[in-house]
């Protein structure tokens, strides 16, 4: 018997108890203009990128919590930092950090991987100017994680943006302790949830695309059009996880091969949707479920593919006009001329979460990801 739910409005999901999923075509289906398959120069992705972080820094004087969406935001912030040298930029961040003792959500017993997200900038922050305070509270808790708590449970991370939340702080602490025990532990971890969790793993070999989560394996549920739920912003976190931590890794690191061909293979998964307007839409499966522009999960992608180039993962002939669409189009369709961010698809987890998608939708790690989309291409631009 097939089991599986077709997402054809909330009446026939009443009695499943699964969310609705609706089709959402009223807003921005068509795809834009088509923009430039080339890079625009370095000063001009600079210049792009200074407008829209000023604006929300201008805008959010209080950098807020530090929780996983400002923390995305401080990562695109210390990449800009890093590429301009701009101390406005450094202080935000500092500040930010500083509120919080550079301690994590639920303190250094926490295994929830949005809790740890702030220690991607704690490291960032360390990196700069070293103090043992800045990442003692991330460097307690992945200890006890792979060393004294629980250390055979390796399930936390159920949903694919886990991957990016936390990630990238085992690789860098194990990189910066030469303790290759946070190797290990990151790649049991990231196996879970790769080929175990929900049975066959969020990730699908065959497209190099994954779900969500297992709710969203396509035994579980379609779209209303029939197709697979394979969530544009999911694969943005997941992408974003294996640039980091491949920018973290030594090469020799055992693991490395793996995570650079699924990335590849990811890469060539989305290059392959992209939408004329170089956007992606929030449905990765289904260009009619939700059809429009949407930036958080275009800025990841195009972050990967610069980051891929420039490793020599893909071919530059090949990757570097989707790079190049995909940030031609974000600035020429998502940034307002006072620097707002928009077509940011708000916090959830599927394609009609926060729907609708608009020219005014923003959020903090939506302007984080196209800091690291624009930082990441801005060094292929001459």
């Amino acid at each position: 018997m097939d089991r599986r739910i077709f997402l054809a409005g909330g009446a026939a999901l009443a009695a499943t108890g699964l969310p609705a999923l609706t089709a959402g075509s009223a807003y921005a289906a068509a795809p834009l203009a088509v923009p430039s398959p080339t890079l625009p120069s370095r000063a001009g992705i600079i210049t792009s990128l200074r407008l829209v972080a000023d604006h929300w820094l201008s805008t959010h004087t209080s950098p807020g919590d530090n929780l996983w969406a400002n923390a995305t935001f401080m990562s695109g912030l210390l990449a800009l930092y890093r590429l301009t040298l701009d101390s406005r930029y450094l202080t935000y961040a500092s500040t930010w950090a500083s509120n919080y003792g550079y301690g994590l959500n639920g303190g250094t017993t926490t295994r929830n991987a949005d809790n740890q997200c702030a220690g991607q900038a704690y490291l960032d922050l360390y990196e700069i100017a070293p103090a043992a305070n800045k990442i003692s509270a991330i460097e307690a808790n992945l200890y006890r994680m792979t060393y004294t708590d629980q250390v055979t449970k390796n399930d936390d991370w159920w949903w694919d943006d886990a991957l990016h939340m936390a990630m990238p702080p085992f690789a860098r602490l194990g990189a910066l302790r030469g303790d290759s025990g946070y190797y290990t532990k990151m790649y049991s971890l990231y196996q879970h949830t790769k080929t175990v969790e929900g049975g066959p793993g969020l990730y699908n070999p065959a497209t190099g695309l994954w779900y969500r989560d297992k709710s969203f394996l396509p035994s579980v549920i379609l779209s209303p059009n029939g197709k697979p739920v394979v969530w544009s912003r999911g694969n943005g976190w997941v992408t974003a996880a294996h640039t980091k931590v491949l920018k973290a890794l030594p090469a020799s690191q055992a693991n490395v091969a793996e995570y650079r061909s699924t990335l590849v293979k990811l890469l060539g998964g989305v290059a392959a949707v992209q939408r004329t307007d170089g956007f992606w839409n929030v449905n990765l499966a289904d260009p009619n479920h939700y059809p429009g522009p949407e930036t958080s999960g275009t800025a990841f992608f195009v972050y990967g593919t610069a980051y891929a180039i420039k490793a020599g993962l893909v071919s530059s002939a090949t990757y570097l006009p989707v790079a190049a669409r995909g940030w031609n189009g974000m600035v020429a369709t998502a940034v307002h001329s006072d620097g707002v961010l928009g077509y940011v698809q708000g916090a959830g987890d599927r394609p009609d979460s926060s729907q609708p998608v608009t020219y005014s939708s923003t959020a903090s790690f939506g302007v984080g990801a196209f800091l690291l989309a624009g930082t990441e291409l801005a060094q292929l631009a001459v």
